[in-house]
């Protein structure tokens, strides 16, 4: 019944024979623990463990989904149950939960030689051997068959593909004990420690930090690339789901930060059960140069990897977990601040740019990449607030990356500000919240920008035009922020970059009518009334106008209950709203010369 995998008849199980699914689980996880009592590398042994993983896998979920199991892992193993078995491992004399159990077992498999790690060359009588073999996997010291070369581990290794596949079925059964948060409220996950995800990470597993160092060097050492063109078509890549679980895997454990040190915001009876999150003390510690430098090569060459242009089309493989990675660099920033100053010291921190600039400019009108778009620009709000990165910034852009934006030659400040305007403009609805960011980004900058490029100027003037109109200023009480952010960027290049920035100073001048209307705001009651009730006049009558394209780049369209930006372009739900925008914008653009602008700024 489990191994055809039936959603129904699974739940069924659950509810009309619970005792048999308890047992199934009990056996299944006793298998586990069974064959960390010898080697595990004979292929009986070795077939009866993967069985064993796929079912639990596939079972899990349907535990975990029902609130009435939600403490069988972690009650101790029935008494009959560890008498008869008492001679096998010692965890289970010592009656440990059946999630420990569990746990441990899936480590000490991670390290089994000829199944998920090749041998250690022979040495003598060094133990661990072939010459000096150890009796069963818990007495193998683990530190000796780290995964991949990297971060503190420098020996030589030997994988292959049936290592990675091993490697795969057992971090996904261990990626899914830790999707028990999944199962709660987002109140009860943000205030309940996850049990499985916290004990894997503390101090009682002995493989934790091997276990860390094997997943961060596989992750940052994988090259999708390859040296033949189109050999991700003629071979099949293994390694890429181990690296994509591995990334998932130690995002998962990087979140969980309910440390000791905050155990005071859970209560005095949860003290004594948080412990520290080794993996983020481990990460943390990281501090040699030549670590880092491995690291940002890593996330580098992966985030780079959907940019490739060659002059084969397809013949390159490109990964598709670009997401995990920016979460990823978000976690390394912030719990290690040395790398992230390594990385604004750097001239990599533009290829760190670049790419999450595609992704941004790429995801603006998907909806369902908010979150991609939000770690995005929290990762650039973050880098901006040194020094280094916006003197980085001046550096030219040359990059042939594949972005619809208008043709620019200028520097890396330009393309930020170009795909920023464009986010702004052309994002849908959702997106508004992040407006204060990105100007933020910009104003932070600012001081450091030599040489904008025309284009670059035109857009910066054209959000001023857009965010000053009168209707837009008063609908909202924050909404004049976004005006004081443009002005500070306009301030901090005047006052500190005056000589190299001619084509913004030529702009400004061009576009001064929009400073004398901001100078000239009316701000008695009956003015600014007189304004909004204009704009819900307008949206009352609407009428059959044709408008074009550019003018739909910059609508106006918005209702008092709910002020949009007047750059958006989110389409109308019904066909009366279509309509509304559609009379709002050509009257808006026959009142003032302001929309005249608006429409014409894109083309420049």
């Amino acid at each position: 019944m489990v191994s055809t995998g039936e959603d129904p008849k699974i739940r069924a199980l659950r509810e009309e024979s619970p005792s048999n699914l308890a047992t199934f689980c009990y056996k299944a996880v006793e298998k586990l623990v069974k064959s960390t009592d010898c080697l595990c590398n004979t292929t009986p042994q070795q077939q009866i463990v993967l069985n064993s993983v796929r079912l639990l896998t596939r079972v899990l979920p349907y535990i975990f989904e029902d609130p009435d199991w939600k403490g069988f892992f972690w009650s101790s193993l029935p008494s009959a149950s560890v008498a008869t078995h008492e001679d096998h491992h010692e965890v289970r004399q010592e009656n440990l939960p059946l999630a420990q159990s569990l746990l441990l077992a899936i480590c000490d498999l991670l390290f089994c030689p000829d199944f998920t790690v090749s041998p250690l060359p022979s040495k003598g009588s060094k133990f661990g051997s072939p010459d000096s073999p150890p009796e069963d996997l818990q007495s193998i010291d683990s530190c000796e068959y780290i995964w991949e070369n990297g971060v503190g581990f420098t020996n030589p290794i030997t994988s292959s593909s049936i290592y990675d596949k091993n490697r795969c079925e057992l971090l996904r059964l261990l990626l899914t004990c830790f999707s028990t948060s999944m199962y709660m409220t987002a109140t009860e996950a943000g205030h309940t420690p996850n049990r499985w995800i916290q004990y894997f990470t503390c101090i009682e597993n002995r493989h934790a930090l091997p276990l860390f160092t094997s997943l961060l060097n596989t992750v940052f050492s994988y090259d999708p690339t390859g040296y033949l063109p189109f050999n991700h078509l003629l071979f099949s890549d293994s390694k890429e789901t181990v690296v994509e679980i591995a990334l998932q895997i130690l995002i998962v454990t990087l979140d969980h930060d309910f440390s000791a040190d905050n155990a005071h915001n859970f209560g005095s009876a949860a003290e004594d059960l948080l412990q520290d999150n080794l993996f983020i003390n481990y990460l943390s510690r990281i501090h040699r140069e030549e670590d880092f430098a491995f690291i940002l090569k890593g996330f580098t060459r992966l985030l780079n990897n959907p940019l490739i242009q060659t002059y084969i089309p397809n013949s390159t493989k490109k990964i598709q977990f670009h997401q995990e990675l920016l979460v990823l660099f978000w976690k390394v920033c912030d719990y290690n601040k040395k790398f992230m100053f390594y990385v604004l010291k750097s001239s990599d921190v533009l290829d760190v740019l670049v790419p999450i600039l595609y992704h941004l400019n790429d995801s603006r009108g998907d909806q369902s990449r908010v979150g991609l778009i939000h770690i995005g620009v929290f990762i650039l709000l973050l880098l901006s607030g040194e020094r280094n990165f916006g003197v980085r910034l001046n550096k030219p852009y040359s990059a042939s990356v594949p972005m619809d934006l208008p043709i620019f030659t200028g520097t890396h400040a330009d393309l930020l500000i170009i795909v920023f305007h464009k986010i702004i403009t052309t994002g849908h609805q959702r997106l508004q919240p992040l407006f204060d960011c990105l100007l933020t980004i910009i104003v932070n900058v600012s001081p450091y920008l030599k040489t904008l490029s025309m284009v670059s100027s035109t857009k910066l003037l054209h959000l001023l035009e857009a965010f000053s109109t009168q209707w837009f200023l008063f609908s909202n009480q924050t909404n004049h922020h976004l005006v004081f952010f443009l002005l500070e960027i306009f301030n901090n290049i005047i006052q500190y970059q005056f000589d190299g920035n001619s084509n913004l100073i030529y702009t400004i001048i061009r576009k001064r009518n929009i400073f004398h209307s901001l100078a000239n705001l009316p701000t008695d009651f009956s003015s600014v009334q007189k304004s909004l009730n204009k704009k819900t006049i307008l949206t009352r009558k609407p009428k059959s106008l044709f408008m074009s394209s550019s003018a739909s780049t910059s609508s106006l369209s918005s209702s008092l209950s709910t002020p949009t930006s007047p750059t958006t372009t989110t389409p109308p739900t019904s066909p009366l709203e279509k309509q509304e925008m559609i009379a709002t914008t050509a009257a808006d653009q026959s009142e003032s010369a302001l929309n005249v602008s608006l429409a014409a700024t894109p083309r420049i």
